[in-house]
């Protein structure tokens, strides 16, 4: 993430842009429309800054770190199986370290239909 924070005016700038899904003042969530955007653009040999201002951002006001890292990350994203798509809510909370035995189980379903 990087250390540059916008200030009001520039959040309603970046919301204006149709590849914006959501804005706050350190982070920017992009469609999955630009990613794919990004990608097509970026296969065809243009640079990370030049794709970004053809598609309506200023590369100066979203920082040289995150102009770096966009690149790299969504290559990245699309070499998974899940490709472009958010993997965020899909995988929430801490993951299983053991197995739990019958008894847990039942107890834990027991508890599930309670709630």
């Amino acid at each position: 993430m990087s250390f540059i924070t916008f200030t009001e005016e520039e959040m309603k700038e970046l919301e204006r842009n149709p590849y914006v899904r959501k804005v706050s003042e350190k982070a920017i969530t992009y469609t999955y429309e630009f990613k794919k955007h990004f990608i097509e653009e970026h296969l065809r040999g243009k640079l990370p800054s030049q794709i970004l201002r053809e598609a309506g951002f200023d590369p100066k006001m979203l920082g040289k770190a995150r102009v770096d890292s966009i690149g790299k990350r969504y290559r990245k994203m699309a070499e998974r199986p899940e490709g472009l798509c958010d993997t965020r809510k899909g995988s929430s909370g801490r993951p299983r370290t053991k197995d739990l035995t019958p008894e847990e189980q039942i107890q834990r379903l027991k508890h599930k239909i309670k709630y």
